[in-house]
């Protein structure tokens, strides 16, 4: 597997590193490294790394849980990080110990990202978080590709809000991926978009069910956030101020 050529990777710097790549009907896509064992592709989450939204979505959803009657604390918004709607909702539900049919789980989703997207009108680009626009760009004069990987369904419009679409050479969202983190698969197919396998990119994540996705794609995983919620992560990072790709790629080497 990949995680396994990464590790001898840094014993021999010019052993090519595989991926199974989605629709390659199980062959495997070699793609070789130069000799310093730089990456290619730069996957990154969008809510908590690029932006900060999470605000606007604990607000749709208490606002929704109070016309519920279920109590939502900030603690329990923990719980919907880098989750899809649909089971945010369900975990909503669990909280308040209530059942509900699903064409009403439907409903209450659609109303949900009604409340959420109003919030979001009022996004601009000073709600890039700090450094962002900045790493991006330095890292992509330097010719790595970068992708979006998120469970968001409202990403593009995101990107648009925050004048940073052109910062993306793909973008996949909730709208093209049916498993959630910790599967791979927003990841997997982000590398696919690329054109590249999956240990030849870097994924960019603040949640734990993130991390283990790229590394169940074989990918190198860079926490934003906390060092003591992010134990997983191959290097963790409190941000990007400051921060170059060579020092990222000098520590997870």
């Amino acid at each position: 597997g990949c995680r396994e050529n990464n590790r001898k990777e840094q014993l021999q710097w010019k052993k090519p590193c595989g991926s199974l790549v989605p629709g390659g009907v199980g062959s495997t896509v070699y793609v070789t490294r130069g000799e310093k064992n730089m990456h290619k592709g730069l996957l990154f989450d969008l809510d908590g790394v690029i932006v900060d939204t999470a605000r606007y979505h604990y607000l749709a959803w208490k606002e929704l849980a109070q016309e519920l009657g279920i109590p939502f604390t900030r603690e329990d918004n923990e719980r919907l990080k880098g989750v899809s709607r649909n089971r945010s909702f369900e975990i909503i539900l669990e909280i308040g110990n209530r059942q509900m049919e699903e064409a009403q789980k439907e409903y209450y989703c659609t109303r949900k990202n009604g409340i959420y997207l109003e919030y979001l009108q009022t996004l601009s680009e000073k709600d890039i978080l700090p450094g962002v626009q900045e790493f991006l760009e330095a890292a992509r004069a330097k010719g790595y590709r970068t992708a979006l990987g998120s469970a968001s369904k409202n990403a593009v419009f995101i990107l648009e809000k925050l004048k940073l679409s052109e910062s993306f050479d793909a973008v996949i969202d909730g709208n093209k991926v049916s498993k959630a983190k910790p599967d791979p698969e927003v990841f997997l197919n982000g590398a696919v978009a690329l054109g590249l396998a999956g240990c030849d990119c870097i994924v960019f994540e603040d949640a734990a069910a993130g991390i283990k996705a790229a590394h169940a794609g074989g990918m190198r995983a860079v926490g934003i956030g906390k060092p003591e919620i992010l134990s997983e992560a191959d290097y963790v990072i409190r941000g990007f101020e400051k921060i170059t790709i060579e020092e990222i790629e000098q520590e997870i080497m």
